[in-house]
């Protein structure tokens, strides 16, 4: 009931308001929520030049504990260092998932054992799987035969993307060992080769119309 009410709240906000938002979580812990603050703009941009998205162009920045996050159909949260919920900030976010809400979240190194420790608070029951290489995120306008795209070295492993399940549905997908929020950012932030950028934009573009669709 409570998800059927989050999809009608959203389709709502999307006929009334013609426009699409993606909010950044804020976080306690110390670690660095605000990073990389060119990806979300460039990567909004991207999606909506080519995967017939309508977002608005700058994101909004939501604390984790708020309740107004039903407002957003998905949230992007990265970093690199600690991550803290409260039992409370665990509950909210817990209650957004399940109503229809998906996070993406995005290792920016050094997260990785924060948010595994984290996000078990929010869903004591569920573990991270690895998606399938012919899982539909992977298959939106963009095709990544191969699953997720590597775009920074981190420490030499291969990147993977993880998610989380619930009644069936992929509620969270994380990226491991990719860093798709650094190729995402200005090209003179990390320099990156032109056809790293374009895969790691056209990766974070089959999330967000992923997100949207499902």
């Amino acid at each position: 009931m409570k998800r059927l009410l989050f999809l009608f709240l959203i389709c709502f906000s999307l006929f009334t308001t013609n426009a699409q938002e993606i909010a950044v979580l804020k976080y306690n812990g110390g670690g660095d929520w605000y990073s990389n603050p060119t990806a979300l703009p460039n990567l909004i941009e991207f999606s909506n030049t080519n995967s017939a998205t309508k977002i608005k162009k700058n994101p909004t920045f939501i604390a984790v504990g708020n309740p107004d996050i039903m407002n957003y159909p998905i949230v992007f949260m990265t970093g690199h260092g600690n991550v803290f919920f409260s039992e409370d900030e665990a509950k909210n976010l817990h209650n957004y998932l399940i109503s229809g809400g998906f996070l993406h979240i995005s290792d920016n190194y050094g997260i990785d054992k924060f948010i595994r420790r984290e996000m078990k608070k929010v869903f004591p029951a569920l573990q991270f799987k690895e998606i399938p290489k012919n899982h539909p995120i992977y298959n939106q306008t963009f095709t990544f035969k191969n699953g997720l795209p590597k775009i920074h070295e981190h420490d030499k492993k291969p990147p993977q993307g993880f998610g989380l399940f619930y009644e069936g549905r992929l509620i969270c997908f994380y990226d491991y060992e990719s860093d798709l929020s650094d190729g995402w950012e200005d090209a003179s932030v990390h320099n990156d080769p032109k056809d790293v950028r374009e895969k790691a934009l056209k990766m974070g573009s089959n999330i967000i119309e992923y997100a949207f669709k499902h």
